[in-house]
Formats: structure tokens, sequence, C-alpha cells
């Protein structure tokens, strides 16, 4: 049986938004999906003569080693944990991969937001208090990830900022990039991490966390999967037992 997280550790993920799963996959899984990713890119990690992007976006993968990683025991026990049992889809695959390379120039994509979780009646990307379409952010590292090798940053605690700009919003949410405006400034002033870790480690992320990219500042590319959790149905706000993610999302809204 893989044991539940500590109690500890999914109150950390409530109050800062984030947890880290060291081995969440065996590195040797990691390993091969690395390898297909430099072949579906074209590219050779021997030759850096041929890294002439600074990012090169990857949309899926979903042979056996990526689905591998993403339905792990320890993986699977954290889901049931921080969103509950039941009340989440299993990947079968893993993208989107923004695979950042050695540059000197500004970063591409880059700049602080919160991920969008669906589209609206019009097309446009939206978010809801209820966090429709996302349970999760997760951050799945194929690669070993230092500080200088572009990983991902965030605003500890980001998360519970958001939920008082969503919270009249109704079932169709806000759209994106509106919410973005008004939660990037207010959470201007938190403390920032760096997401950096070994092939192998996920980044259990709130879905309201704020967070960037940033600039390849290293030598080593970085190979990174961002996927979502998908949920069964939206968070249950009212509930006698409250998931974590609900949990912070309520907490925010008393705040």
């Amino acid at each position: 049986m893989t044991p539940a997280l500590p109690d500890a550790a999914v109150e950390r993920f409530i109050t800062d938004g984030f947890l880290k799963i060291e081995d969440a996959f065996d590195r040797e899984v990691g390993e091969h999906c690395q390898a297909e990713l430099w072949k579906e890119i074209g590219l050779s990690a021997d030759d850096p003569s041929s890294w002439t992007q600074s990012l090169i976006w990857v949309s899926a993968m979903s042979t056996p080693p990526f689905t591998a990683s993403a339905t792990t025991d320890d993986l699977h026990a954290a889901f049931d944990r921080l969103v509950g049992r039941g009340r989440w889809r299993p990947r079968l695959g893993m993208g989107t991969f923004p695979l950042r390379f050695p540059s000197d120039q500004p970063a591409e994509a880059a700049g602080w937001h919160v991920e969008a979780s669906f589209a609206g009646s019009d097309g446009g990307l939206r978010l809801s208090l209820r966090s429709r379409g996302r349970s999760l952010l997760m951050l799945f590292l194929y690669s070993d990830v230092g500080v200088d090798d572009a990983p991902t940053l965030i605003r500890v605690g980001s998360h519970l900022s958001v939920p008082p700009y969503l919270s009249d919003a109704g079932p169709d949410g806000r759209a994106w990039m509106d919410v973005c405006m008004d939660v990037v400034p207010a959470t201007e002033h938190l403390p920032v991490v760096a997401a950096t870790g070994n092939i192998g480690d996920v980044y259990l992320c709130h879905p309201f966390l704020v967070h960037s990219a940033q600039g390849h500042r290293g030598r080593v590319p970085r190979f990174m999967a961002q996927p979502p959790l998908e949920p069964v149905g939206e968070l249950d706000l009212e509930g006698a037992e409250l998931s974590p993610v609900a949990e912070a999302v309520v907490r925010g809204l008393a705040r």
C-alpha cells in the first residue's frame, strides 16, 4: 500500500498552493520519455549546435513510458488525498511540453499568470470558482532542473488571492485574461520559489496558483510537461468534508 500524504504536507498544499512529490515516477521511465521527446523534435542531446530555438512546444505524447509516468501509485494516492477519491480522471498520456533550451535572449511565452481551465461558449479561455475543467496544475520533470535551467517560478500562497475575483462570476466564470489582470498585481508581494528537481519529480499545484516561466541560463535543456488533472464534476465547496483543493478556495473566500 502506498502511504497517504502526511497531514502536514496537505496543510502546506492548502497554505502554499503546491506540493513536490519526489521520485513520483522512476528515473529510468523519465529517461525513456526524454529520449522520445528528442526524437519527436528531431534534435540531439549530443549536438548543442542544433539548439537554435529557445522554446519548442510538443502538444502531447501518449506512448507507454509517458502513461507510466502519469499513473504511478504514489501519484494516484496523492490525487485521492488532494482532490478526492473518484473525483479525478486518470491521465493516459502527457502534455503539453514547453521544452526550453539555453539562450541569452529574453524568455518566450513567459509572464505571471493563472492557468485557464475551460473554454466558454464563445471559445474564449475562462476560470470559475469551482475550477471547472481542472483539479490540479501539474509539473512533470523529464530532465534534472537546477536554478539556471528555467524552472517554473511560483508565487507562494497566491492561489488564496484568486477566489474573491471569481466569487460573483457564476458557473461560467470570468475571462482568463481579466482574472490574470486582477490577480497578478495583487500577488506581486508574495515570496517566490523555483520548481527545481530531478527527473521523476512532480509538482502538484492548486489550479489557481500564480506562476511564470523564465529564460534558460544553464547548459542542459529543460524537459517538462504541464498537464492538468481533469476533474469528475466541479469542486464541492459546501460539503461536510472538503478536499484540500476546495478547502483552499474556501479559505481564500474568507480572506
